[in-house]
């Protein structure tokens, strides 16, 4: 990273009046620019080295719009009728601190009776916020049937001066999560794009198990577009890639869309309604700068609540009804989980269900009380035993599902959400039912109150095909209640977090099911998997490191059958460079083995005084950023480093079927001009070294087997 890309205060707008008025906005190097060309507001490109596109005047760099069918930068369908052309310029306003710029662009529609504002934040980095406001100025309801947060061309390939060659499949690769299924989060792969329509979709179309992220690479000439849509609900990338190898040019245009069955809102008389967020930037660079500039707009604007700051980054330790959750035994995990250097005890599911039936507790949640047999002295026998100990305590809720033997499950069967074919969840809480929703949020106060709670675990198990029902909210149209459920889950969390600020709140939906920025803004930090089995687990956490800054992406150690894959040490490292949770390691019936109990607290002692201070302003580099290309070679690398280049951490993993021991590593958080001390953790051998070797020229390091590891720390000296 060079100054001029690290320098995060830049950040303006030119608004140039006229006859087609064009919005440039500049972030750091980045630069986008719209118009409005007859009627329609327009995507005119990008550059990624900070020049506007105006910067020739007579001769502007702009996209070729008679290119595009659709050249919107949105897309808004209303009662079947888009609004993206025939609008009419009313204002253009910026307000900006030191922070940010907000630019509000004003449009009324000549085809109905709406204003719409396009709201555009800029924060410095090479990233941005982007939605939209639309106010319904008629005397009845609209209904919203088609939503693209940001749309239109997005680059054009000159090729006859770039290349000699016509294999047009090669000149852009798509890189996403390729899998949508539980315990495959994090597959992030690049593919050749086809000079066809692809759409990439999440929680709709797909299960709800892919972070709604994407990133487009231009090959030839080294540009990364990268997006990421803040919503819970169903999302959509689309990009149309209209290339022949006969033709001197290609055409790239790109879609953010919200998904659901139509309506997917109704906007009443009068209300105006705010759609979700997306995140969009570019970068000149490669992977690693994208990803830099990714989690620096995500932890200067998005993951920015003080309330849900996630730098104590406390050492989890927990157990759930993999075990029999009796006082006895948690006592006793307590104390092993204290001696191993836990900092927090979190009791997970099971703990409303009566003794010997814990791993029915999909059948007890909604009962939102521990169950008297089990817990004869209340749950605050086990918060008293934590607090005595030195460590706090967390509680784990599915708090917006009903199981089949909580009282409101058969009280109030209006509470379960409907399906399309009209039939009752047999869990989800429909929260656009205003009594179900404060329900909920009274429930989850009184026990973060009555429990004395320090952390609460908010865990969500649900289809994804669930909360997409559709219901009359009293406008004579049945709509989708996915965006009203959504919303309001929005802001129980963001009230409650508001109100508990010195709660820990965790969130999980069964792994990695809602990982989206949106739910993120009021949590600490996240599960990003229930999937802890090597090798698998290893990808996850490289690929949603991608997503979410180390910081905020939660690991486990030993649990959850992940003592069966792969080396100690390989389980142990896979957790150190992000938040780190850790499992038992003995059963209550046997004694800690000392080896393992000193390997755990050595590498707990690295974590807390080594790596834990700098992570929360951690630079992320990628070493094996593809994971079809990291199946393939057997061999995955994480390394997370201060931005001064002070310290730094590598994790090196060989996968499974490698006969490779000896890999050579360049440290890229390295600095060139520092001296290191670096210390190899499976021996313990330290040396000193120029940053220059490095960072440059690469050590060699020693992997012993197939799903082993080597953990690499390097301090300036």
């Amino acid at each position: 990273m060079t100054v001029m890309k690290t320098d995060h205060n830049y950040f303006d707008v030119c608004y140039n009046a006229g006859e087609c008025p064009t919005f440039c906005y500049r972030s750091g190097n980045m630069v986008y620019e719209e118009m409005l060309l007859n009627g329609v507001l327009v995507s005119n490109g990008w550059n990624g080295a900070g020049y506007p596109l105006d910067l020739l005047a007579c001769m502007p760099t702009r996209l070729d719009h008679e290119r595009y069918t659709e050249p919107s930068a949105f897309n808004i369908d209303l009662d079947g009728q888009s609004i993206d052309y025939d609008l009419r310029f009313v204002d253009f306003t910026a307000e900006k601190d030191e922070k940010s710029l907000k630019a509000v662009l004003t449009l009324e529609s000549g085809i109905k009776p709406v204003t719409v504002r396009i709201v555009t934040v800029l924060d410095g980095t090479q990233m941005f916020t982007r939605y939209c406001e639309i106010e319904n100025k008629s005397d009845s309801s609209m209904n919203l049937s088609r939503l693209s947060l940001i749309s239109g061309g997005i680059d054009e390939t000159e090729t006859e001066k770039l290349t000699l060659s016509h294999d047009i499949e090669k000149f852009y690769s798509v890189g996403y999560f390729a899998d949508d299924r539980w315990g495959n989060e994090g597959k992030f792969t690049w593919k050749e794009l086809k000079t066809e329509v692809t759409s990439i979709d999440t929680r709709f179309n797909r299960d709800r198990f892919r972070h709604p992220l994407v990133m487009i690479r231009n090959n030839l000439m080294g540009k990364i577009w990268f997006a990421q849509t803040a919503w819970s609900g169903g999302c959509r990338f689309t990009f149309d890639y209209n290339a022949k190898p006969e033709m001197n040019d290609t055409y790239l245009s790109f879609k953010a869309e919200i998904l659901s069955h139509n309506p997917m809102y109704v906007i009443a008389s009068g209300e105006t309604f705010t759609t979700p967020e997306v995140h969009i930037g570019m970068v000149c660079g490669d992977f690693d700068d994208a990803v830099y500039e990714m989690h620096s707009h995500l932890r200067k604007s998005v993951l920015n609540r003080p309330e849900a700051d996630p730098s104590q980054l406390l050492v989890g330790a927990g157990m759930g009804a993999e075990h029999d959750m009796s006082v006895e035994t948690s006592k006793i995990y307590i104390d092993h989980m204290h001696e191993m250097g836990g900092e927090v005890f979190i009791v997970d599911a099971g703990w409303e269900c009566p003794p010997g039936r814990q791993t029915e507790w999909s059948d007890f949640t909604g009962t939102n009380t521990p169950d008297p047999e089990r817990y004869p002295h209340g749950i605050k026998e086990l918060v008293d035993y934590c607090h005595e100990k030195g460590m706090k305590f967390g509680l784990w809720s599915d708090i917006e599902s009903l199981g089949r033997f909580c009282e409101a499950y058969t009280k109030h069967p209006e509470w379960r959400a409907e399906n399309v074919y009209g039939e009752r969840s047999r869990r989800l809480i429909d929260l656009t039912v205003r009594e179900a929703a404060d329900k909920m949020e009274s429930e989850l106060t009184r026990f973060i109150e009555e429990y004395k709670i320090d952390l609460l675990r908010i865990d969500y198990n649900t289809d994804y095909k669930e909360y997409f029902n559709l219901r009359d909210t009293g406008t004579g149209v049945k709509e989708c209640l996915n965006i009203r459920h959504f919303k309001e889950v929005y802001r129980i969390y963001s009230n409650l977090k508001a109100r508990f600020p010195d709660v820990v709140f965790e969130n999980c939906a069964g792994g990695g099911g809602r990982t989206d920025l949106e739910m993120m803004k009021a949590f600490n930090h996240t599960w990003v998997s229930d999937n802890q089995c090597a090798p698998l687990s290893v990808m996850i956490t490289n690929g949603m490191t991608v997503a979410l800054p180390p910081e905020r992406v939660d690991r486990l150690f030993a649990g959850m059958n992940g003592h069966k894959f792969g080396s100690f040490d390989l389980q142990m490292r896979n957790a150190m460079l992000t938040h780190m949770s850790v499992n038992v390691i003995s059963p209550v019936t046997a004694p800690m083995n000392e080896i393992q109990l000193r390997f755990v607290k050595h590498s707990i002692g690295l974590y807390k005084d080594f790596i834990r201070p700098f992570m929360p302003t951690a630079k992320t580099y990628h070493h094996t950023p593809d994971a079809a290309d990291t199946f393939e070679s057997g061999y995955s690398a994480l390394e997370i480093a201060s931005p001064d280049g002070e310290r730094g951490a590598l994790a090196a993993f060989n996968l499974c079927g490698t006969n490779e021991s000896v890999r050579k590593i360049r440290l890229k958080g390295a600095d060139a001009s520092k001296t290191y001390e670096v210390t190899l953790d499976n021996n313990r051998e330290k040396f000193v070294v120029s940053g220059r070797k490095l960072k440059y020229e690469g050590v060699n390091i020693y992997i012993p087997s197939s799903l082993s590891s080597e953990l690499v720390l390097y301090r300036e000296i």
